[in-house]
């Protein structure tokens, strides 16, 4: 079989970056990567791990700080990966392609731990359940270990034989991105002007920076009853929708429309004809504007169709899954098979089964987790599940994008029903419930997180089980300083306050307790399941439709703008000159993500310190206040720069 490349062994300075194939649905097994699997280089370095772990903990602490702040956080390989290239290439005047890979591997970790415990763990903190630093770590350590292990034996299906099917945009930016670093040129300045300029209008945007416009403007379309039209003007945002393409970023549009433009106007008109609230809400519907009916009632909604399409998504890959399962644990020795080529060794399967056997029996015989058995079974089941679900997703429309709350939603909503059956209710319930939740969200993160990371991987020529290695390094470095930022944080602000509304964990605690004290609305749950199961009849995939109804309209809309110049530029170019406009758009897309990620960590610093620094505290923010016209601005500015990012895509020609 003939395997066609981009690095000659012999001539590596004839490459051009990665191949036409990294973006064609083909056989991942016939895919060529960056560096060939017969070339040997330094890859897992004491620096490159050293430096992972730094940058790992501070993304890490600032995702905490801003999962608990606004509800999200932000990808951490982009803006890892350039960090990286600019230390070992910048200042150590070293470091090869394969060691700024394991960098970005390690230090992704970080983020998604962080997502995991501050989506769940206040939680417990709002609910006077007070977890002590010792069970944080725990539920960070062994939940990221869980989910990064449950992922290995599906690295040869989900990342190798669905290659192209599964774009996994931020795995194919950050390549880009990585390959860009290592020949230079006009690539990685492709790649810094995207940096640039995101980082440029985040601190322009941002209200605690300089606040010139609105970052998320919105309109109230009349003659419809609280039907409201926004979008967030992220430039993140744009170029992830240029690197997932138009399909699936249209299924996500879809989604938020459904439920921005029907669902919430027809919950208000019928809703304001009661004389009382319609639960789960205590406000009158009057009273409640379109982003509490959205939080009220369609994330319950959303929550029911992630839920749906998750259990669709792994019924059709089940058989797939059993066969990677199979393959991992073919041989069943815990050594590395040496014979296969670099490129292709995980680590062996006898590992990945007798590591969730130890995983699980620490959950359960751990005393600060409170779990018995059946507590620890249920967090392997469900990781199990939502991990292949997780890895999914993050494929279909990037880890920015995961609906990690939904999925542990859906979670601790089986959790609980079992508890409540069973008799396990009152806090000690509810405690065990959240703790089961919280460790499948950490699960789930990590699972996202590596398959990414594996992407990458895959695309320049990494050696997997290293990249497995440098995650697990990864997530036990991170688990260190999570659970303590969480824990100051709360004695700092108070969780739950207007400074830290934590509101994912907040919808946590509305489940937990609907379930465990029966007043669940299991009649939007169900609606959502309903609305799922109609978009697979229609033979489209549900889960992107899901996750467009689950997360905020103003989040699809960008993304959408960017899929349609995808679309547009598809339509337009062939050939070389395809590839060559494509490279850019990805290249510079992947820029704006960088960009404005790493300027968001260092906001999230400076607020932080805003409360700690007595010099910093005189300091007012944003420095321009009250702009006339703020919306359109914003308007203005996000359509500029829709128009540079289509003219870097343009005027992309193949060079002869």
């Amino acid at each position: 079989m003939k395997l066609r490349g981009n690095v000659d062994d012999k001539k590596p300075s004839q490459a051009k970056g990665l191949h036409p194939d990294a973006y064609r649905i083909m056989d991942g097994n016939e895919y060529h990567p960056y560096i060939s699997p017969s070339k040997l280089m330094p890859e897992f370095t004491l620096r490159a791990v050293i430096l992972g772990v730094v940058l790992g903990i501070i993304f890490a602490a600032a995702n905490a700080y801003l999962g608990l702040k606004i509800g999200m956080t932000i990808t951490a390989s982009i803006p890892v990966s350039v960090i990286s290239m600019g230390i070992l290439r910048g200042i150590l005047r070293g470091g090869s392609i394969l060691e700024n890979n394991i960098v970005q591997t390690v230090g992704s970790a970080g983020e998604s731990i962080a997502a995991g415990l501050c989506f769940t763990i206040p939680a417990l903190l709002m609910m006077n359940m007070d977890p002590d630093y010792w069970t944080l770590f725990m539920v960070a350590a062994l939940g990221g270990l869980l989910g990064v292990m449950l992922m290995i034996p599906l690295r040869r299906y989900l990342i190798v034989r669905e290659h192209g099917k599964l774009p996994y945009p931020e795995g194919t930016g950050c390549g880009e991105v990585l390959v860009a670093g290592e020949e230079g040129g006009s690539k990685f300045k492709t790649v810094f002007a995207g940096l640039g300029l995101g980082a440029l209008y985040k601190g322009l945007m941002d209200a605690n920076v300089v606040g010139l416009w609105q970052e998320t403007p919105h309109i109230t379309l009349p003659f419809i009853k609280k039907c409201q039209v926004g979008f967030d003007s992220y430039p993140a945002l744009l170029g992830v929708g240029f690197i997932i393409g138009p399909r699936i970023a249209a299924l996500m549009f879809s989604g938020g429309a459904l439920a921005w433009l029907v669902l919430i106007p027809i919950i208000a008109t019928y809703g304001e004809g009661l004389t009382e609230p319609l639960y789960p809400s205590s406000v009158m519907m009057m009273d409640m504007s379109p982003g509490d009916i959205w939080n009220r009632y369609i994330r319950y909604i959303g929550a029911g169709a992630v839920a749906f399409g998750g259990i669709v998504s792994l019924v059709k890959a089940l058989p797939t899954v059993i066969n990677s399962f199979k393959a991992s644990i073919k041989g069943f020795r815990f050594s590395v098979d040496s014979a296969e080529p670099r490129t292709r060794r995980d680590l062996p399967g006898s590992l990945v089964i007798s590591g969730t056997i130890l995983v699980m029996f620490l959950i359960w015989v751990l005393p600060s987790l409170e779990l018995n058995l059946l507590g620890a079974l249920l967090v392997v089941l469900f990781t199990f599940f939502f991990a292949s679900v997780a890895s999914r997703v993050v494929g279909l429309v990037g880890g920015s994008s995961l609906p990690v709350s939904g999925m542990t939603i859906a979670s601790l909503l089986g959790t609980a029903l079992i508890f409540t059956a069973l008799g396990w209710t009152g806090d000690s319930g509810k405690f065990m419930a959240l703790i089961v939740g919280a460790i499948v969200c950490v699960g789930i993160s990590s699972a996202g997180d590596i398959s990414q990371d594996l992407k990458t991987g895959f695309l320049v020529g990494a050696t997997p089980y290293k990249q497995q290695f440098g995650q697990f390094i990864g997530v036990l470095t991170a688990a260190t300083i999570t659970g303590a930022v969480i824990l100051l944080l709360n004695e700092a602000f108070v969780i739950g306050s207007d400074k830290l509304p934590a509101p994912q964990a907040t919808l946590m605690k509305l489940v937990v307790e609907g379930v465990m004290d029966k007043n669940l609305p299991w009649a939007l749950v169900l609606t959502g399941v309903g609305i799922a199961a109609v978009v697979e009849l229609f033979r489209v995939q549900s889960l992107p439709f899901a996750v467009g109804l689950y997360l905020p309209f103003a989040l699809s809309v960008p993304i959408m703008v960017g899929g349609l110049m995808r679309g547009i530029l598809e339509k337009k170019r062939s050939g070389d000159e395809l590839k060559s406009s494509r490279e850019n758009g990805v290249l510079f897309g992947s820029g704006l993500v960088a960009g404005e990620a790493t300027f968001g960590v260092l906001i999230a610093l400076f607020v932080y310190s805003q409360e700690k620094v007595d010099w910093l505290k005189g300091i007012s923010t944003p420095f321009v206040k009250n702009v006339p016209f703020s919306g359109w601005i914003s308007l203005a500015v996000f359509c500029l720069m829709t128009w540079v990012l289509w003219r870097v895509v343009t005027a992309g020609k193949e060079n002869k």
